[in-house]
Parts: structure tokens; C-alpha cells; sequence
């Protein structure tokens, strides 16, 4: 039996045309741009709660995430799984499905995981900082017109180009 050969990834522009519908259509039906970073927060502050009870119950920022019904009875983390189902299929539909460590030729797998690793970190931290991820943002706040998710975006892409510059040797 042959294995299938992975399909050509789609336009950047039907891509944009659809990250689009979908934003509008996530304010059209749930009132609520895109955005992660506030599953993790809300998951966060209950595995905190879980853990360090009295902890948490004297921590002002994580006391304001916790949930009686727990993290997943909020809008977002039905988005965050839907985004996880979606992107399972369609890696699947277009037969690029593998469990593989992108990296450069010269680089391990483990000095990868690390930089993925603390590269995450530093994103996360940034998100709470700046109180939303990417999407939330840059796709959100820009479609709505915030001056604030202009700022950011900037940043972001400056940042992008900074980081590059100095690990681009990881990938040769």
C-alpha cells in the first residue's frame, strides 16, 4: 500500500478570506472575537486551585478566573477544543498528519524542545502583560479597530525580526 502524498497547503488568500468569516462569525454568534490565551489563564487558576487551594484563594489575579462549573464551561474553551479538532482534521484531510520535531539540520531534538519550550514561556508571559494572545489582539482587537492591537502588532512583528535575526542558525 502507498502512502498517500500530502496535498499543496491552500492560498494565503482564501486562507485570509476564511480566518476573516470566521472572526465575523465569532462576534456574529457569540459576541466574542478569537483568542486562546484565556483558556490557559482559566485553566491555569483552577489547576492552581486544585493544587494550592489556599493559594489561590489569596491570589488576587487568579481568584477573578475561577469558574464553579470548572475552566470548560466557558465559551473559550469550547473554541480551544474546536481549534484542536480542526486542525486534527485537517491535517488529516490533506495527509500531513506526523508525529515529528521540526528542527534544522545541526540541531537536536532537545535543544529544539527547549527553545519551543522557553519560546512559549516567554509568549505566555507576554500574553498576560499585554492581557490577550495574538489572535485575541492583533485578529480581535485590529478588526474592531483598537489602537492598542495596532501597537501590539507592531511590537509583535518587531519582536518576530529581533528573535530571528539572532536564531536563524538554528535552521541551517
Amino acid at each position: 500500500m502507498t502512502k498517500p502524498t500530502p496535498r499543496n497547503f491552500l492560498s494565503p488568500l482564501i486562507v485570509g478570506f476564511g480566518l476573516g468569516g470566521t472572526l465575523y462569525l465569532s462576534f456574529l454568534l457569540t459576541g466574542h472575537g478569537l483568542g486562546a490565551y484565556g483558556f490557559f489563564r482559566d485553566l491555569t487558576a483552577s489547576m492552581a486551585s486544585w493544587v494550592k487551594p489556599f493559594w489561590t484563594a489569596e491570589n488576587t489575579f487568579l481568584l477573578t478566573f475561577l469558574y464553579e462549573d470548572g475552566p470548560l464551561s466557558t465559551w473559550i474553551a469550547w473554541e480551544v477544543a474546536g481549534i484542536g479538532v480542526g486542525a486534527l482534521a485537517g491535517s488529516l484531510a490533506a495527509h500531513r498528519f506526523r508525529f515529528k520535531i521540526e528542527r534544522g539540520p545541526r540541531t537536536s531534538s532537545a535543544t529544539r524542545l527547549v527553545f519551543a519550550v522557553f519560546g512559549g514561556v516567554l509568549t505566555g508571559l507576554g500574553a498576560t502583560l499585554a492581557r490577550g494572545c495574538t489572535s485575541g489582539l492583533g485578529l480581535s482587537g485590529g478588526a474592531v479597530l483598537s489602537a492598542g492591537a495596532f501597537v501590539f502588532l507592531v511590537a509583535f512583528f518587531l519582536a518576530g525580526v529581533l528573535v530571528s535575526t539572532f536564531s536563524k542558525r538554528l535552521w541551517r
